[in-house]
């Protein structure tokens, strides 16, 4: 055995195929190995597309077959306070937030660490997260997943050092086919499981009837850019810049065909403005200002950093400028225009494998026209 075997790990267990095979392959390590399902929401309802009991069904099935205890634990009273109320705030103020950001933040990496340490007497915690971690000069780095495809460091940039030292991410090293198919060799239940794609931890509902039960609808007005009124939308909550699902809205009076695409919010007034065209200047942005800094592994920018920005999710890097403005806010300037900026997402910072950390867009700086 391994210098591991005196090792405890607590993997968080979803019931998907990622966090099943992690915990196969820290076993494989010589870790001694528990599993823990985390119940963070409270059904209020039957609804089909409530999957919590399936899930914990299925991590306790891939646990028999493993042969490790898997644990229970209820944070939906934290998941209420520090997570969806602050959700729902940034969409009443007109933002587009990331609530799977703010889950790892809150849930994963704090209430689940904190209980698997002080309560199951956890060395490490684990989860199905495509990222890896360096060890340099005696801090823990975020390093993004070797499947480019899958890469969830985007999710993670709110970790510390000092978490990310107590954590470990072993289909991180894994492309996920490779995955699957270690699960498909083991027989899991979850080997042919797809990967969930709602909102962290309530599961796949329909986002407008889920947002609508705790946001009252505020219809408004559908104006173009050149201030013709063409429709109403039901609440600026539904819509984000870049979309083009969704509006209601078809072509225009002299027969253009091409589709509409939301291109700005004026909250104040309740209004939803779109343009015609993915790529329309009005849609387009110079740089951003970031907001609720946070570095994972080293001091805070104060003069100018050249490195690379995501401002979403799956997007190829961004070549930019960063510069400091004070303490708690940056400049981001891009090397070339980019499309749907939007407030309320994070933007996230890489010296290429590395992930430097990130913030929550404040405003976006738009193209001058």
């Amino acid at each position: 055995m391994s210098d591991n075997s005196q090792k405890k790990v607590i993997v968080g267990m979803s019931g998907g195929v990622d966090s099943s095979v992690s915990a196969y392959l820290l076993q494989q390590q010589g870790y001694k190995v528990e599993g823990l399902f985390m119940k963070n929401w409270e059904e209020d309802d039957g609804e089909e597309y409530c999957t919590a009991a399936a899930d914990l069904a299925d991590a306790q099935a891939v646990c028999d077959k493993l042969g490790i205890e898997l644990h229970t634990v209820n944070f939906a009273a934290e998941y209420w306070d520090n997570v969806f109320e602050l959700f729902l705030e940034e969409y009443k103020a007109g933002r587009t937030p990331n609530p799977d950001i703010l889950c790892n933040k809150e849930i994963k990496f704090k209430a689940f660490l904190e209980f698997a340490a002080e309560d199951l007497g956890a060395d490490y915690i684990a989860t199905g997260h495509y990222v890896r971690r360096a060890d340099v000069n005696g801090k823990s780095q975020l390093l993004r997943g070797l499947d480019s495809n899958k890469d969830q460091s985007y999710f993670l940039y709110t970790l510390s050092h000092e978490q990310i030292a107590q954590s470990l991410f072993p289909v991180g090293e894994l492309e996920k086919p490779q995955v699957r198919k270690i699960a498909e060799e083991l027989e899991l239940i979850t080997a042919k499981k797809k990967d969930s794609t709602g909102i962290c931890f309530i599961g796949e509902r329909k986002f407008r009837d889920f947002l609508g039960r705790y946001l009252p609808a505020q219809p408004g007005k559908i104006i173009t850019v050149d201030g013709d009124e063409i429709g109403e939308h039901q609440g600026l909550m539904y819509h984000t810049l870049g979309q083009r699902k969704g509006l209601g809205i078809g072509g225009t009076k002299d027969g253009s065909e091409d589709p509409w695409y939301v291109v700005d919010k004026d909250v104040e007034n309740n209004i939803l403005v779109v343009a015609q065209g993915h790529d329309h200047p009005r849609l387009m942005s110079v740089g951003l200002i970031a907001q609720q800094l946070h570095w994972v592994d080293r001091e805070p920018v104060t003069g100018t950093l050249r490195c690379t920005v995501k401002t979403r999710y799956r997007q190829t890097d961004i070549p930019c400028t960063v510069t400091a403005q004070d303490d708690s806010r940056i400049e981001v300037r891009f090397d070339e225009p980019v499309a749907a900026v939007t407030p309320g997402q994070s933007a996230v910072f890489y010296l290429g494998e590395v992930c430097l950390g990130g913030g929550i867009i404040e405003q976006r700086l738009p193209l001058p026209v």
